[in-house]
């Protein structure tokens, strides 16, 4: 579309549409020559004023004031942080509780250790104890052993004990664990001269066997059938003779140890065998 010039007294000229379109652009980029633009009016945020506290410099914008973050009780935490003030000031309290109390041990202990200084030691008993009787009971065992009156039955000191054997074939028949008819005339007579000679002292009922394969079935192991034996004779001299149940014990030793070789038929007989064993020390009673 081209304008036509029309004369006119006041304007001298019509402006092209070219020339409105350049005048036009300083108003639409908004430069700052423009005489058309107002000024723009930034307000600030509002900061928070701190009673006492000398103001705070904006670090992003220096000209602007500065509003510090929201704090836990704008947060709606404040209740939680008062609870927690709360619970440290108990457990401080607690402490101090147990440090006096530490303290007052302390003092307590310092105290009788310092009475128990200055005490005179206190005189020794003159009764004899029990530990006194195993460390001389060597040799009032070994003096004892020839007081025995067993007849065929040998009975040796053995280091602080005295044992007595008593042949199994004399309690037994062979691979069983019943006493025999003559079994308890022996065992009477043994139990009443232990109880003479060693009156109230612990006496073990071990059980021995020979080398020899069992023949009988249902035995499971010589320690089976040892124990047993030993079992028996126990139960015999416990319900039947002088020695007390709480003087007995028992020990089951299979065939691990024989007194001589069983490569004779005289050494597995008297391998086979049944030991009371009297020791220094004394039962309750």
């Amino acid at each position: 579309m081209w304008w036509t010039r029309i004369p006119n007294p006041r304007l001298g000229r019509v402006p092209s549409a070219f020339g409105l379109m350049v005048a036009a652009l300083p108003l639409v980029a908004g430069c700052t020559g423009n005489p058309f633009r107002t000024a723009a009016t930034s307000v600030p945020p509002p900061a928070v004023e701190i009673p006492g506290a000398s103001p705070v410099v904006n670090p992003i914008a220096p000209t602007l004031p500065y509003a510090p973050p929201p704090t836990t009780a704008a947060m709606g935490g404040g209740v939680d942080t008062v609870a927690m003030l709360d619970t440290s000031r108990q457990q401080n309290q607690l402490l101090e509780e147990e440090v006096v109390a530490l303290r007052e041990q302390l003092a307590s202990t310092s105290q009788q250790l310092a009475i128990a200084m200055r005490s005179p030691p206190a005189a020794p008993s003159l009764a004899p104890t029990t530990a006194d009787r195993v460390t001389s009971g060597g040799d009032v065992m070994r003096s004892a052993v020839s007081q025995l009156q067993l007849e065929e039955l040998p009975a040796r000191f053995d280091g602080s004990v005295v044992r007595v054997e008593i042949p199994a074939d004399r309690l037994f028949d062979p691979n069983e664990a019943t006493l025999v008819p003559g079994a308890p005339a022996v065992l009477s007579a043994v139990a009443n001269e232990v109880e003479r000679v060693f009156p109230g002292h612990y006496v073990g009922v071990e059980g021995h066997l020979d080398s020899s394969p069992l023949q009988a079935e249902g035995l499971l192991s010589p320690h089976a059938l040892s124990a047993a034996r030993a079992e028996t004779v126990l139960d015999f001299l416990a319900e039947r003779t002088p020695l007390q149940p709480a003087q007995l014990f028992l020990v089951a030793h299979g065939s691990n140890h024989p007194v001589v070789s069983n490569a004779t038929a005289a050494g597995r007989e008297r391998n086979r065998r049944i030991e009371l064993v009297i020791y220094p020390e004394l039962a309750p009673r």
